[in-house]
């Protein structure tokens, strides 16, 4: 049986009279790479601050590595985590910033500094003091931080924010080998979910600060809608041409749409078919399925779930 390295088990948490989570629940099972989906307050940082107990718990229980957040002993030193800005000592430089983490963790390898700044890719500014850092860099910094205790659990916030194209690929493959060499768990939240969708092996989705989904990646690969969207002038003709020509499944969207949910038709057969039937077509947008649209999607229910 797979460990559960956390459990997050109806917890809420208020600032003030803004709930920030309504009684949130999910697991985090050994190997997983979890990706947490929610619009900027949803409560992901929040989550992320009550793990590591930089915010207290007052509703609800969390369970780190089996040992309850109220009596946390071993699950920190077992964890990583880079939550919203990297915290740099400015004045001093790349190596003697990871010095300083290194005597925090009682780590004395010299080589083991050295791994991480090769592994981040801050080599090349290792001498370089944290304030003339760039943005991606300092991300960079942060990450290397977080990594250098070899942790079990690693938290990243946003970790790509501020990262330009190459840089963001570079994170990518850092986290699978991390995920993958180190079997390191890792819970991770972005709002660039094209990247979200490359690492991650399960989602959790939150909207003010309720859970409303958690799926597998091949769940979502399975209910990610791809196809063809038709734009027709008679929606209920074009429905009886596809249904006696067995062009199967698809979803009327509105009076002028019709979605079919099979991506490997061929375009010029499905023209030709409607319009030989008096069907007259005004476009046709083929649709590759995305993390993005599943999320909009997503969010457009539960909403229209609360009105």
């Amino acid at each position: 049986m797979t460990e559960t390295v956390l459990d997050f088990n109806h917890v809420s948490k208020k600032f003030g009279r803004f709930q920030a989570l309504d009684s949130v629940s999910f697991q985090i099972k050994r190997g997983d790479i979890y990706g947490l989906i929610g619009e900027n307050g949803a409560g992901k940082t929040t989550i992320m601050k009550l793990i590591t107990k930089i915010s207290p718990l007052r509703t609800g229980s969390i369970s780190l590595f089996g040992e309850s957040t109220s009596n946390y002993q071993q699950a920190l030193k077992r964890t990583g985590a880079m939550i919203e800005s990297p915290a740099a000592f400015n004045s001093l430089t790349v190596i003697q910033n990871l010095k300083v983490i290194a005597k925090q963790n009682g780590i004395q390898s010299k080589t083991a500094i050295d791994d991480t700044i090769e592994f981040v890719g801050l080599s090349k500014k290792r001498k370089t003091k944290a304030k003339h850092l760039s943005l991606g860099q300092k991300q960079r910094l942060g990450l290397a931080f977080a990594i250098l205790p070899h942790p079990d659990f690693l938290i990243l916030d946003e970790p790509i924010n501020g990262l330009d194209p190459s840089g963001i690929i570079e994170i990518r493959k850092l986290l699978y080998k991390l995920n993958h060499e180190q079997q390191t768990t890792i819970l991770i939240s972005s709002h660039i979910l094209t990247e979200l969708y490359q690492v991650s092996t399960k989602f959790g989705f939150i909207h003010h600060g309720k859970f409303i989904k958690e799926v597998t990646k091949e769940e979502l690969d399975k209910e990610k809608e791809s196809g063809i969207l038709l734009d027709v002038d008679d929606v209920a003709k074009a429905s009886e041409v596809l249904d006696s020509s067995n062009v199967k499944p698809f979803s009327i969207q509105n009076d002028h749409s019709i979605f079919v949910k099979d991506n490997h038709l061929n375009t010029g057969n499905l023209s030709q078919l409607l319009i030989m039937n008096g069907v007259a077509l005004n476009g046709m947008t083929k649709q590759e399925g995305s993390l993005e649209q599943y999320y909009t999607q997503l969010m457009k229910k539960t909403d229209e779930g609360e009105k």
